[in-house]
């Protein structure tokens, strides 16, 4: 039952991680602004502030859909965590654990979650899976 339940389990991990990703960097262009999101970086003291600030903004978007579409899940889940380590190191950090008081316990969450999405093959309708298949079939003499 738990093998049955495991890639529909991985399929809704990897959603609901891909469309927080996704809402993440959505707002560093849409609603902050790569102006306002340079601007914030720069304050959080985060070197080169204004090539930081579009890079990860595009990573969020681009991994957060790599992640809901099951495509190239070991780099996007490495590039993710990266991503929320740096936001440990230069912005969570310094507030303690808990997210309620700016902690880095949920950023600590989407790091995790993301190497685990991006190591276990995806689950169901993962693209990587998909393609491997193809890629591997035997062809009919």
């Amino acid at each position: 039952m738990i093998d049955q339940a495991r890639p529909v389990a991985l399929l809704l991990a990897r959603i609901a991680l891909g469309v927080i990703f996704l809402v993440h960097g959505y707002q560093k262009f849409a609603t902050m602004g790569i102006a306002g999101t340079t601007a914030f970086f720069e304050s959080a003291g985060i070197p080169l502030a204004s090539v930081a600030a579009p890079v990860v903004a595009a990573l969020e978007v681009a991994g957060g859909l790599a992640l809901v579409l099951g495509a190239a899940l070991p780099i996007a889940g490495t590039l993710l965590a990266a991503d929320m380590v740096g936001a440990i190191v230069f912005v969570h950090g310094s507030a303690g654990f808990g997210a309620g008081e700016g902690g880095y316990e949920f950023v600590l969450a989407l790091a995790a979650a993301s190497l685990a999405v991006g190591f276990t093959g995806g689950g169901a309708l993962a693209l990587d899976t998909i393609l491997s298949r193809r890629r591997t079939a035997p062809v009919a003499a």
